[in-house]
């Protein structure tokens, strides 16, 4: 809290010298209450009854830069001391039923300014002149009680803003919290109204979400209220009926307990919620039980067009996909790693193969103590094997051992699909046989050519 309050000493100085009252808002005071509080993952919010015109004055003297975009919503953003504070006049906002976009109205009230924000933990204020503790909605006792309630009805607040329901769930996991029951009974009528919002702030929010400690907390209140089914209904699916006769577990809790597994590193934790979303569509049953037959490369695929839809970048889709189209990988190599297995894994893992040997480990929530601790053993052996072949050879730099000039060269033949092909034969000459040196890779490449022709 000392550090919290030294930062934002020189604004609430110029703004008790203007007796002008100034607040803290939000998130910041949430956490200096539960002795959580990280400046730099932070949003620093104040407000304040001084209209944005005021503000801009009394800033300009002690900021070292100020930005207005946000003006005409009643909010300055400035930097003072390498800190950015976002001051927000006091507002009463109305929403339209068909927009999450506010129409603003300045106001003086304190309280009517704290009963719009989303959560009560969240509608507290710290009167920076006084140090008092602002608080009309008891958002201070219901972090004591673990309770995630709204300052208004939930119908009221989610109508407003239906992505608070999305951040309800969010909350939920990170500060271990249970939902007020009118508050799930809101969320569950509500979900249908997550169409109106942007599917990039959906994006952002499940970004969010997954990057908590125990993230299937909030996944199992978005599937339990239908809010899943709005914007990613593949989850929703996982939720097949368990069949004890064939031996046939429940996929969704499986997959979210693989993503509590996996370490907070946003791109693993969302190939291990997408890892298994091809399964519903290639169940199976058969005299051997129950199979999911190339649900990896289903899967894949469902990734890439549920990640398209949301908006993820380009790099995010490429890496996401390819670790859920390789998840199984792994188990085709079951009769031992030849260097020929450990240099086609890694070729096909890239740059993703540290995150892919951890979901494969992820993957493993058998309570089978002994089927666990073989899959344990056989992937410390891969990691060891991969070592050791690092050692002898360029094992994450393979490429063929002659290039496309020396290949035209030596065989005497343009540019073209002959190259091309020939330098296929040549990366699979080193990733069966590893380094032969171009003298023999050479010669092999003579007798490619010789009995191609």
């Amino acid at each position: 809290m000392r550090t919290l309050l030294a930062a934002v000493a020189p604004l609430a100085e110029v703004f008790e010298q203007a007796e002008r009252r100034l607040y803290l808002v939000g998130g910041s005071v949430r956490d200096a209450l539960v002795g959580d509080v990280d400046l730099d993952a932070i949003d620093l919010d104040l407000t304040t009854e001084a209209r944005p015109d005021e503000v801009l004055t009394l800033v300009r003297g002690v900021a070292d830069q100020v930005w207005e975009q946000g003006r005409v919503f009643g909010t300055i953003g400035v930097r003072v001391a390498g800190r950015v504070f976002e001051i927000t006049t006091h507002r009463a906002e109305v929403y339209r039923a068909d927009s999450r976009k506010p129409m603003v109205t300045f106001g003086d009230d304190l309280e009517v300014d704290l009963s719009r924000r989303d959560f009560t933990i969240n509608a507290m204020a710290l009167d920076l002149a006084t140090l008092r503790l602002i608080d009309p909605f008891g958002g201070a006792a219901d972090l004591a009680q673990r309770r995630l309630a709204t300052p208004l009805d939930p119908e009221v607040s989610f109508g407003d803003d239906p992505l608070r329901m999305l951040r309800a769930a969010r909350f939920l996991a990170r500060f271990e919290l249970v939902a007020d029951e009118a508050l799930v009974i809101a969320a569950c009528e509500l979900a249908p109204r997550l169409e109106i919002v942007s599917a990039e702030r959906i994006r952002d929010e499940l970004d969010r979400i997954v990057m908590v400690e125990v993230p299937s907390v909030a996944l199992w209140f978005l599937v339990r209220t239908g809010l899943a089914s709005q914007f990613l209904p593949e989850l929703e699916a996982l939720a097949l009926e368990q069949d004890p006769v064939h031996r046939h577990k429940d996929v969704l809790a499986h997959t979210l307990a693989v993503v509590d597994k996996t370490s907070k590193d946003r791109l693993l934790r969302l190939a291990a919620l997408f890892h298994d979303v091809g399964k519903p569509k290639t169940r199976a049953i058969g005299p051997d039980g129950v199979s999911f037959h190339h649900h990896e490369v289903v899967g894949a695929r469902m990734t890439r067009a549920r990640m398209e839809q949301l908006r993820y970048s380009t790099e995010d889709v490429a890496t996401v996909t390819r670790l859920v189209e390789l998840h199984l990988r792994f188990h085709t190599y079951k009769l031992g790693w030849t260097d020929r297995a450990i240099r086609r894994y890694v070729r096909d893992a890239g740059e993703h193969l540290e995150r892919l040997n951890e979901l494969t480990r992820c993957d493993c929530t058998t309570r089978n103590v002994r089927r666990a601790r073989e899959l344990g053993a056989r992937m410390d052996e891969l990691e060891l094997r991969i070592a050791e072949l690092r050692e002898r050879e360029a094992l994450d730099a393979m490429r063929p051992e002659l290039d496309g000039t020396e290949v035209m060269a030596r065989l005497g033949i343009p540019a073209g699909r002959d190259v091309g092909e020939a330098l296929a034969f040549l990366l699979d000459l080193r990733l069966d046989e590893g380094v032969l040196g171009p003298a023999e890779a050479g010669r092999r490449l003579d007798a490619w050519w010789a009995a191609r022709a």
